[in-house]
């Protein structure tokens, strides 16, 4: 009986530790999804007039750090 329980204690431990990798790979995609739209929404300021080179370079950057750090996997979808 012992042994069902160790087994069944490993398996929800193993299911959990997969739904909070999934909440985090979630997460990092919508966080790459709004850095990217805030890159988008720079730039157009900045072609309309009422945005500054600067705002869209500090875009820029932010969106290729989290690329560095988490991938771009949230382009590809």
């Amino acid at each position: 009986m012992s042994g069902f329980l160790d087994r069944a204690k490993e398996q929800a431990q193993s299911a959990l530790n997969q739904g909070k990798q999934k909440v985090e790979e979630v997460q990092q995609h919508r966080l790459g999804s709004d850095l990217l739209k805030k890159l988008g929404a720079a730039y157009y300021a900045e072609k309309r007039g009422s945005g500054t080179p600067e705002a869209t370079q500090k875009a820029l950057n932010a969106l290729e750090a989290h690329i560095s750090a988490h991938g771009d996997a949230f382009l590809h979808s």
